[in-house]
C-alpha cells in the first residue's frame, strides 16, 4: 500500500500561484478527498500526486510499505481516471482490456468477459471505443483505474458523464475495488463522488 506525504507544497503557473502550502499525509490503504471551485487547483494537485506535475515549491514523497519510491517510477504503482486521460479509442474493450493487463494486471487475471460484466458493457464487445457514449467511456476510464492491483489510485471528478444508474454503479465499484489500496478524489463538492466519513482538504481558487 502507497503512502504519500505532501509537505509545503505549491505551484505556479506564469508567475500566478495556483495554491501554496499544501501540508498533507495520505496514509496507506486510506481514501482522500480534495474538493474546490473550478480553478482551484484539484486537478493539479492530483497530477503532481500520480507524479504528472513536479511541486513549484515544497515536497511530495511517495512510500511502499516504509520504503520510499524514487518519483521516476511512480508510474508503476499509479492508475488515474480523469478529463482528458482518454483510452486507446481505436480499440474494443476486450482488446484495451488485454493490452492494459500486459502493464498492470488485474488481481487474480479475471477473463476479459468478467471485467466486461463488471463495467456493465458486454453487450459492446465488439464496438470499437470511439463509438462508445460519455458515460460508457467513462465506465472504462473507471473500471481500469479500480479493478487493476495499483497500489495509487487517482479520480478526478469521476461521476462526470455519469447518470444517476452509473452513480450508483460507480459508488459500488469503489467498494467493491478499494481494498488495499489508497484512494485520492478530486470532486467540485459532489458528495455522490465520496463519502460522508472521508477525509476531506479543500482547495480555494
Amino acid at each position: 500500500m502507497i503512502q504519500v506525504d505532501i509537505s509545503g507544497t505549491g505551484k505556479k503557473f506564469q508567475g500566478k500561484w495556483v495554491f501554496r502550502g499544501i501540508d498533507l499525509q495520505i496514509s496507506p490503504g486510506k481514501r482522500q478527498v480534495i474538493t474546490g471551485k473550478n480553478g482551484s487547483g484539484k486537478s493539479t494537485l492530483l497530477q503532481m500526486i500520480a507524479g504528472f506535475r513536479t511541486p513549484s515549491e515544497g515536497n511530495i514523497a511517495w512510500f511502499l510499505e516504509g520504503r520510499q519510491l524514487h518519483p521516476d517510477f511512480i508510474y508503476r504503482h499509479v492508475a488515474m481516471a480523469a478529463p482528458g486521460l482518454d483510452p486507446t479509442e481505436e480499440f474494443t474493450f476486450p482488446e484495451l482490456i488485454a493490452f492494459h493487463q500486459r502493464f498492470k494486471p488485474f488481481p487474480g487475471t479475471p477473463d476479459i468477459g468478467h471485467i466486461q460484466e463488471v463495467a456493465g458493457l458486454a453487450a459492446s464487445r465488439d464496438k470499437a471505443i470511439k463509438y462508445f457514449s460519455s458515460g460508457m467511456k467513462q465506465r472504462v476510464k473507471l473500471v481500469m483505474a479500480l479493478m487493476p492491483s495499483s497500489g495509487l489510485v487517482l479520480l478526478d471528478e469521476p461521476c462526470t458523464n455519469l447518470d444517476e444508474e452509473s452513480r450508483k454503479w460507480y459508488r459500488d465499484l469503489l467498494q467493491r475495488y478499494a481494498a488495499g489500496k489508497t484512494i485520492v478524489i478530486a470532486s467540485n463538492h459532489n458528495s455522490e463522488e465520496y463519502d460522508p466519513d472521508d477525509p476531506v482538504i479543500e482547495l480555494s481558487a
